[in-house]
């Protein structure tokens, strides 16, 4: 059975002024990552905004709780989004959501997806054939481990080591025709996708509100970040840079290029003493911050 709406009147409004696509009509942007990435801005919402306006006027317009445009002035738009993000009122942010289309290796993906604050839909290696794209980094970007950060390098190691990695990489990417061969032979996608290495491509659909992205962008655009997601996640700011310029501004003036200060690290600029703590990483850290502060 179904539900009756016979009595339900929809009234199609049209807009109070001229709107424009902050997209510039165009069907997707895309930029080039890697040799065979790529981050495709495919959709946002707000998509259609007051001409003369960018996508920002969303986040004005859920912090005043109002409709239309208002009487205010760019500035002041400008003003209240500042304070919003210097005072961490984040849910206006919310009210902007950009959709991404992502080609990366499984390796970056798997860090990616740590971040569970967006809607994701991948593709599928059960139903179809993983193409033959593999993630092959440059000679100079073979990194030494580093001594400080676990997670990473951090420095060139030397080129012959560099080369003999690269040759690893290439007798991994070798044994891709055997994938192909066993399916062709009746193996099933699900089971022969599970002998092909993680610096092949995956893609996914990426749907994630501004707060949120904004927090993605302040961790892997971070130097400590990977620096293959790093070119993902600088990729993704150009992107939406144009699209909420103010709000963006804010993002580095506030969050990216900012520093948080712990209530022991104030107190020791306050008293001129040591860092009230034994522990080692906090101390280094503090020194890190005072050498940036140049005290």
């Amino acid at each position: 059975m179904g539900i009756d709406l016979s009595d339900i009147q929809i009234q199609r409004k049209k807009f109070d002024n001229p709107v424009h696509d902050v997209m510039e009509n165009a069907a997707r942007w895309e930029v080039k990552v890697h040799d065979h990435g790529m981050v495709g801005l495919v959709d946002v919402m707000p998509r259609l905004i007051p001409a003369g306006k960018t996508a920002d006027v969303a986040i004005v317009q859920a912090a005043r709780v109002s409709y239309g445009e208002g009487t205010k002035h760019v500035n002041e738009d400008r003003g209240l989004i500042r304070y919003l993000a210097r005072h961490r009122h984040t849910t206006p942010f919310e009210m902007v959501e950009f959709k991404f289309h992502h080609v990366m290796p499984i390796f970056i993906a798997r860090q990616w997806i740590r971040h569970r604050t967006a809607n994701v839909n991948e593709y599928s290696a059960r139903y179809s054939v993983v193409p033959d794209r593999f993630y092959h980094p440059s000679i100079d970007n073979v990194r030494r481990q580093s001594t400080v950060n676990r997670q990473g390098g951090d420095e060139p190691i030397e080129h012959a080591t560099a080369q003999e990695f690269l040759n690893y990489l290439d007798k991994c990417e070798s044994l891709y025709s055997d994938y192909e061969k066993l399916m062709e032979k009746g193996v099933s996608r699900e089971l022969a996708r599970i002998g092909l290495p993680i610096n092949v491509y995956t893609e996914w659909y990426w749907k994630i509100d501004l707060h949120n992205l904004f927090h993605f962008l302040s961790l892997r655009m971070d130097s400590h970040a990977q620096q293959e997601i790093q070119d993902y996640a600088r990729a993704m700011f150009a992107l939406i840079q144009p699209i909420v310029p103010i709000a963006a501004e804010a993002f580095l003036d506030y969050n990216f290029q900012a520093m948080h200060l712990t209530r022991l690290e104030i107190q020791a600029i306050r008293t001129g003493q040591a860092l009230d703590t034994t522990n080692k990483r906090e101390t280094a850290e503090w020194e890190q911050k005072k050498a940036q502060l140049g005290l």
